[in-house]
């Protein structure tokens, strides 16, 4: 997949409330009522990744997951990190 552009990037982030870029990753972190609302989420976003074949590093702490989104194969941030993105954050 090619890289985006530095206006890709931006314009893509705009469109994603709650998501951050951190050098050549976005980065969101998603607070749930307690552990195991965390841990239910967490499962949701595995199954999106597994279906989009495309994954995100996960840190869990109680009821906060931080999710963090690059494409390492490519180098930096690509549509797939963004599609997905757009895809968890619909989880609500």
């Amino acid at each position: 997949m090619e890289l985006l552009t530095e206006d890709e990037i931006a314009g893509r982030l705009g469109a994603l409330p709650g998501w951050t870029r951190q050098g050549s990753s976005i980065v969101t972190t998603v607070t749930r009522g307690d552990f195991r609302e965390a841990m239910l989420f967490t499962g949701a976003v595995a199954y999106l990744a597994e279906q989009a074949n495309h994954h995100p590093d996960i840190a869990i702490a109680w009821n906060k997951v931080t999710l963090t989104l690059s494409s390492h194969s490519d180098g930096g941030l690509t549509a797939a990190d963004f599609d997905l993105a757009g895809k968890i954050s619909a989880l609500g």
